[in-house]
Parts: C-alpha cells; structure tokens; sequence
C-alpha cells in the first residue's frame, strides 16, 4: 500500500509552504495546485482554481486521500473586490464539484475560512456559535464559501477552519506584524501604522500547520472550528514586545490610509470546541514567535 495522498491549494503561500513540510514528514506524498508551476516542495500539477475544466482533469489526475484548501486571496485590502469573491467562492466551489465527481471520494476536505467573519462581534473570547457580521469584502467571501460549501456536505467529508490572526518567518510584509519587524530588522527609527489599539488574537504559523495535521488524524467532519489561541494582544503590545528584542523604540506615525473603515476593534476565539476534538498543545507565545522572525 502507497502513502497516503494529499492535495494541497495554495501550497507555495506563506501556510502552504509550512503545511506541505509537516505533510512530507508525516509521511505523505504531497501535490500542490497551482496556477503556475514554481519551484515547490510539493509536486505541482497545474490548474487555475477558476477554470472548471482544468480543476476537473487535475482532481481525476491526482485523485487524493486528504485535501487541504488554503489558497485564496487572503489580504483583507486587497485591491481587486472581483477577484476576491471569484477566487474565495468560485474558486472553492470549482474544487469541491471536481472533488464530488471522484469515484473515490477524499476521506476529508479541510476548507481554510477566516476569522474576519465575525466581524465586530463584541463578545470574547469568540466562539463558534457566534453571529457571523463580516466587515469588509474578504469576509462576506468567506462567509459565502462557508455557506457554498454546506451545498456539498452530502457527498464530501467537509471540516471547515476559522483561522485568526497567525504570523511567522516568510510571511509578507503586507501584513501587520511582518510589517512591524521587518522595520525593526532594518534598524527603521519610524513606521507608518493604523490604529495601534486594535486587539488580535496572534498565533504562529508553526503552530497552525501543526493544528491542521492533527485535524486529519482527528477527522471533525461536519464541523466549523476555530483554529486561535485564546490570547490576545494589541498592536502596541506587540510595539513593546519588539523593543525587549531589539533594544530600541521606534517612532510610530499614525496613517489615515491606513486606518479602516469598518475596523475590527477585538477579535480573539475561543479554543473549547477545538479542544474536544484534538490534543491542543500550548501555543507559542507571541514574544518567542517575534524573536524567531527578528533572528531569521
């Protein structure tokens, strides 16, 4: 009998690349989908998640045993509300119908969904039963995959995941954090910032690829879950957590660009509901995870 067999999307993003090391390690082979071939980790087949045809061959091609959806346009300002929603829902749909048609069906699907669904949901921790109030565009179109993907829970073991806020070496500096040491790495005496009272439950990406390798042993299917820490932490308290590392304060300019319109003040989960299903390791504190990144 042959390793076990997972697909990965998104597998050269910034969890991907993470996810597909663990995979291998674990002992599976492991192909990525991908719109363009790159150098990879993980054996690449080609298929851009929009062209339905190709998404089909490639699904019949690689005919997986798990399948783990990362790939979406996943920066929350992202320019291109169009590509957002066909990406993030179209893009989803297109996997799960090729996935609906194999004769022999993947014994779990992993859909990555995000936190921004919750939106400003004044309630922490967050659990999974709270009402969905997405903010932005990036939210409503994980909300609508999320709802899509119930279309397909008849024919596909499904297990949704909520992601929050997690962050680790290699990730862009689009994002905050990766933003923040970066300007500390360069030795940077001011930064350009939004709205620094905000409160985000942060986790580490290690922890994260770790989380959703345990949830294809576990196998939750039916179920939505949080994938967090439980902590939370503004962004001035990530501010002084970097002068400990690097030994000096930076000047910090509050941006209008970049204060949103519809912020999100507090978002921080609950990790009950994913307790019960596997063994939660403690997460990695944040201060060691903003070490790692400075050191790297």
């Amino acid at each position: 009998m042959g390793r076990p067999r997972a697909l990965v999307t998104g597998c050269n993003g910034f969890t991907g690349i993470y996810l597909v090391r663990q995979l291998k390690a674990a002992g599976y082979e492991v192909v990525g989908l991908a719109a363009t071939q790159t150098a990879s980790h993980a054996t690449l087949i080609s298929a851009n998640l929009l062209d339905r045809e190709a998404v089909g061959a490639a699904i019949a091609a690689v005919q997986p045993d798990v399948v783990l959806h990362l790939a979406a346009v996943s920066y929350v300002d992202h320019g291109d509300v169009d590509e957002i929603y066909r990406v993030n829902v179209v893009g989803a749909r297109n996997l799960l119908e090729s996935l609906a048609q194999l004769e022999r069906k993947p014994r779990l699907v992993v859909l990555a969904s995000s936190a921004n669904v919750y939106g400003n949901a004044g309630i922490e921790p967050i659990s999974e039963e709270t009402s969905l109030i997405p903010e932005n565009d990036y939210a409503v179109s994980k909300v609508a995959m999320e709802y899509m993907a119930k279309l397909w829970v008849d024919q596909l073991p499904i297990v949704i995941m909520r992601p929050f806020n997690y962050t680790g070496v290699g990730q862009s500096e689009r994002f905050l954090i990766a933003k923040i040491v970066a300007h500390f790495r360069r030795g940077e005496r001011t930064i350009e910032l939004g709205n620094t009272e905000v409160v985000r439950d942060f986790g580490d990406v290690r922890d994260v690829s770790r989380t959703y390798m345990s949830i294809l042993d576990a196998r939750p299917v039916g179920m939505t879950l949080n994938l967090c820490t439980g902590i939370g932490h503004s962004v001035d308290d990530i501010l002084d957590m970097m002068v400990d590392i690097a030994g000096y304060r930076i000047e910090v300019r509050i941006s209008s660009k970049l204060v949103r319109t519809h912020e999100v003040r507090s978002l921080v989960g609950s990790r009950a509901k994913l307790s019960e299903e596997i063994d939660l390791k403690t997460p990695t504190p944040l201060q060691e995870t903003l070490a790692w990144m400075y050191a790297s």
